[in-house]
């Protein structure tokens, strides 16, 4: 489990073909950046831009995690080196700033756009049409492994399909220290939804059946 609350911004800086081809999937090797590794075992967890991976070989300083060819296909950002999002999985010794968050990432959303206003920054996303149900004014979600807040929703439908428009406010410290303010409109997000919502959403529909 974590927090999505980022601890450091890291660097994919190489990305390998598996043993028996990119079909198969590929191998990261992950600068950690800031991000302490001393109590890292290899088995353990680590979010990289929201999903959940484990760590199979590290040194001081990196770290590195096989991801299939599944994963590569429901993600975005995890197939090409550059800055990622990182967070270790969480002790039960931690604090809880973010929202119970399990690195499984639910579907892929679409920046609308991204633009200043005051002194903040306003993200806007479409997302799945079937996210939509567990999207919700004041609800959490997850973009690349930050917890955010929804401060609008709305159900449109936009370029010929139907999708989920919400909106994000981000303070400049969640810009400075994330890979969020690299987002244009266009870009493909991780997104995974509150854990709560998913088991109110289940247990409403196995009590109407």
């Amino acid at each position: 489990m974590f927090t999505g609350i980022v601890a450091a911004v890291g660097t994919i800086k190489s990305v390998t073909p598996q043993a028996d081809g990119l079909e198969a999937g590929v191998i990261l090797d992950i600068d950690a950046g800031a991000l302490s590794l001393a109590d890292v075992a290899l088995g353990d967890s680590i979010a990289i831009n929201g999903a959940c991976m484990t760590v199979v070989a590290k040194t001081e300083r990196s770290f590195t995690v096989d991801v299939s060819r599944e994963s590569l296909n429901r993600t975005a950002g995890l197939a090409e080196p550059g800055q990622v999002n990182l967070e270790k999985a969480l002790t039960l010794a931690e604090r809880l700033g973010g929202h119970l968050v399990s690195g499984h990432v639910d579907g892929l959303g679409e920046v609308h756009s991204f633009e200043p206003v005051g002194e903040s920054f306003e993200l806007v996303i479409d997302a799945p049409a079937e996210l939509a149900k567990f999207l919700a004014y004041k609800g959490s979600v997850v973009v690349n492994g930050v917890s955010l807040t929804v401060n609008r929703v709305e159900d449109i439908e936009a370029d010929g399909r139907k999708v989920c428009r919400f909106s994000i406010n981000l303070i400049p410290h969640t810009l400075e220290v994330t890979t969020l303010k690299h987002l244009r409109a266009g870009a493909k997000v991780n997104l995974e939804i509150d854990l709560i919502a998913r088991y109110v959403e289940r247990m409403l529909s196995a009590a109407k059946a």
